[in-house]
């Protein structure tokens, strides 16, 4: 792995927890190998692009790594209808991250839609060379998953592929497609992948208790968490 710099951020309002104060701790890397994140991820990191980051908030731990055990998954009623509206009506696409006029127009809908149903902030337009930066300039274990209904983009997410796990970076949507439950369906085609794969878990990102984005991680079951020890545990909800 070759590290640039390491830094934490001074405290500053939450992003999840509006009520509380966070920290990150960055590390900018130009290059790492699946190993290396595989490693990183077991250690609470997480990964934007080239930047490494975990919590280091000072009065707070809500901030918990979740992940899924995918031998053991067990779709709920919930899941299992999610499933069955869009298994052989929905394309799937998997291949090397892009950017593309259809791909920005559909993140920037999104993201105005999200900020007026749940209060996430508001944002310019993404231009192609932010979202090369932010999406296209990946390591070479990532992929993205497009997803089409009658031939129109509807739904983009990128994901790790690792020695032990798969991991699920970011994910994107149709507004007008709400009733399918996009985001959903992504993580079951992830979950089936990693079973065909034969990966052990499916990593999900931060569980936060209290966040209404983040709180849905907690319905793919058994899943576990990382402690502040260290120690990965069952999650009880």
């Amino acid at each position: 792995m070759d590290s640039l710099f390491r830094y934490i951020a001074p405290p500053s309002t939450c992003g999840y927890l509006p009520s509380q104060q966070w920290s990150l701790e960055y590390e900018l890397v130009a290059h790492i190998s699946a190993a290396e994140y595989q490693t990183r991820l077991e250690q609470g990191w997480r990964r934007f692009g080239g930047m490494l980051f975990q919590p280091r908030c000072p009065a707070c731990q809500a901030c918990q790594t979740l992940r899924v055990e995918v031998a053991k998954f067990q779709p709920n009623r919930s899941q299992r209808r999610v499933r069955h509206l869009n298994e052989d009506v929905i394309e799937r696409r998997v291949g090397a991250p892009k950017v593309s006029r259809a791909r920005l127009d559909l993140y920037d809908r999104f993201h105005a839609v999200q900020s007026d149903l749940k209060g996430w902030p508001q944002h310019p337009a993404k231009d192609a060379a932010s979202y090369h930066e932010s999406f296209v300039h990946n390591p070479a274990f990532t992929e993205e998953w497009c997803y089409f209904l009658d031939g129109r983009l509807i739904g983009v997410g990128y994901a790790d592929v690792l020695p032990e796990s798969m991991s699920a970076i970011y994910f994107y949507y149709d507004p007008d497609q709400r009733v399918r439950s996009l985001g959903t369906w992504n993580v079951l085609c992830l979950l089936d992948e990693c079973a065909r794969r034969k990966l052990a878990y499916l990593y999900l990102g931060y569980y936060v208790a209290g966040c209404r984005s983040l709180e849905y991680k907690a319905n793919f079951k058994p899943n576990q968490v990382r402690h502040p020890d260290g120690q990965w545990r069952d999650f009880l909800r």
